[in-house]
């Protein structure tokens, strides 16, 4: 008679970022929600980050793609709320980070974004801001990610405003602190500390 060892299957870690939630009244995803439906999804180690819509998990299958899909739907039939969810696998967001074009000193952080998209093809609609960077401002788009650093602050720049706004529709946006601390949740990279 003989036994079959299993092998543990490998766990890859995500990320998943929602886009829009939790900005005034509208589109309401609390955290201890957001968790317990990425559990009920069969995800594992979910974390959440801050209030708008950042989670750290692992899955021993499927794409980011699919993910971003099966969270999507989970969103508008259990939550009822429809938004753009992007994810990245924890290499993916290293990578982007490393892209990174944009020096940017710590005290700046705040005012640094980072664009991301599901579809690296999305980042081409971006090219409406390039327009309405300041002298001041800093903006480059890459492989699978753009960045704007907004010296005088987000709120102060048109650019800033648009990639937030009506030309980052098929992105969602994080500050560069915010990013650094999510790859450090992924257990890869520096600490944001």
């Amino acid at each position: 008679m003989s036994t079959t060892k299993h092998e543990p299957q490998s766990m890859t870690t995500f990320i998943a970022l929602l886009r829009g939630v939790n900005v005034g009244k509208a589109k309401r995803v609390p955290m201890a929600a957001f968790r317990a439906l990425l559990c009920d999804l069969g995800y594992t180690d979910v974390v959440t980050l801050l209030n708008s819509g950042n989670a750290v998990f692992r899955a021993t299958k499927g794409a980011s793609a699919q993910h971003a899909a099966d969270i999507a739907s989970a969103l508008a039939s259990q939550l009822n709320v429809d938004v753009p969810v992007i994810v990245k696998s924890a290499p993916e967001l290293s990578a982007i980070i490393a892209a990174n074009p944009i020096t940017a000193t710590a005290p700046d952080h705040a005012r640094f974004l980072v664009a991301f998209t599901q579809d690296p093809a999305s980042l081409r609609s971006l090219s409406a801001i390039e327009p309405l960077v300041m002298p001041s401002e800093q903006f480059a788009v890459g492989q699978h990610a753009a960045y704007l650093l907004c010296t005088d602050g987000i709120l102060d720049s048109k650019a800033g405003k648009a990639l937030v706004g009506k030309c980052g529709q098929l992105v969602t946006s994080r500050n560069w602190a915010t990013t650094l601390k999510l790859q450090a949740l992924t257990g890869s990279g520096p600490s944001a500390a």
